[in-house]
């Protein structure tokens, strides 16, 4: 992709050079964005950007969350969904899951995103963040006593 012959259109694509064209330009970041130049990058940014909204507007089910859960079994609430939450992180080894793990389990225990954000940012906060995972807090043991 030059500025001398421009790339077809994402929605011009058929679905096998749409993932061969996203698949090249993921395997190419790195290195356009150390040696490229900013013109480059920028160009590069803009070409993976059409051709992600375009895999996504084809394919909107095969992100995690256009799936819904697709294949799992609907969220059965529990009675207390944030003590059900706090309980698997605490239960995981050094009290802490990956994120995607918290939010499965928020899901599954019926307890909606912006109740999880709120464990969060409450005070006291229930579960707090390290980098990609989510460590139980004092007091979010202490909620689970209680």
């Amino acid at each position: 992709m030059t500025e001398s012959s421009p790339a077809r259109p994402a929605s011009d694509l058929s679905d096998e050079e749409l993932a061969t064209q996203g698949k090249q330009l993921h395997d190419s970041r790195n290195w356009m964005f150390l040696h490229g130049s900013a013109a480059q990058f920028a160009t590069h940014t803009a070409r993976m950007l059409e051709l992600e909204e375009e895999y996504l507007r084809r394919f909107p089910k095969r992100t995690w969350q256009g799936s819904g859960g697709a294949g799992e079994p609907d969220p059965v609430p529990v009675a207390d969904p944030v003590a059900e939450v706090l309980r698997q992180v605490a239960q995981a080894p050094g009290g802490r899951l990956h994120k995607l793990e918290v939010h499965q389990a928020a899901r599954v225990a019926g307890l909606e995103r912006a109740e999880l954000a709120r464990l969060y940012t409450q005070e006291p906060r229930l579960l707090r963040t390290d980098k990609a995972d989510r460590v139980i807090t004092p007091a979010g043991l202490e909620r689970l006593r209680t």
